[in-house]
């Protein structure tokens, strides 16, 4: 009688709990794929300035013309976040690029902004604007030369010409942000 109370007490239980199919061994659970970390930007500042230009600073009332440069710099694009202020209501900002020279140096174009004539206008002596090059450039550009940058940022510097200053107006040398 035991062993039938036992047996029926088992069946109970088992039916309570659906059934054998209710007994289940844990499956594992596919674990998250990591993402991949972001790639740091490089990124270098420069810091605008007439008194930098060569052969000469600027000595005319574009001599207060200043600003900064943060330049993002990647294989496949660089983009430049530029603030120019403290110009003559007259200054037009035609072009700027990134020039290879050292501090008071000249040097050839390396990268555009892709600045043209006549697309900024400045309100209150002053301007704020974002461009992003590609390497198709022009001038074209490739990956090595990011990494000469990257490795030697000193070596580079950032200018902006004016119609009145058609060699440049402001110009800082790449420091590291």
């Amino acid at each position: 009688m035991r062993v039938f109370a036992g047996i029926a007490a088992t069946a109970i239980l088992i039916a309570a709990c659906g059934g054998t199919a209710a007994v289940s061994t844990p499956t594992p659970s596919p674990s998250p794929t990591p993402s991949p970390s972001p790639t740091v930007s490089n990124v270098f500042k420069a810091e605008l300035k007439s008194a930098n230009e060569t052969p000469q600073p600027i000595t005319d009332a574009e001599a207060t013309c200043a600003g900064t440069a943060t330049v993002t710099l990647n294989p496949t694009s660089v983009k430049f976040d530029v603030t120019i202020t403290g110009c003559p209501a007259s200054t037009a900002i035609n072009i700027g690029h990134i020039h290879e020279g050292a501090s008071g140096v000249g040097g050839p174009v390396k990268i555009s902004t892709g600045l043209a004539a006549g697309e900024l206008t400045l309100t209150g002596g002053g301007v704020t604007f974002s461009k992003t090059a590609t390497p198709a450039g022009p001038p074209a550009w490739d990956a090595a030369l990011i990494t000469a940058i990257m490795a030697n940022p000193s070596g580079y510097y950032v200018n902006f010409h004016s119609t009145a200053h058609s060699g440049g107006v402001i110009r800082g040398q790449l420091t590291k942000a």
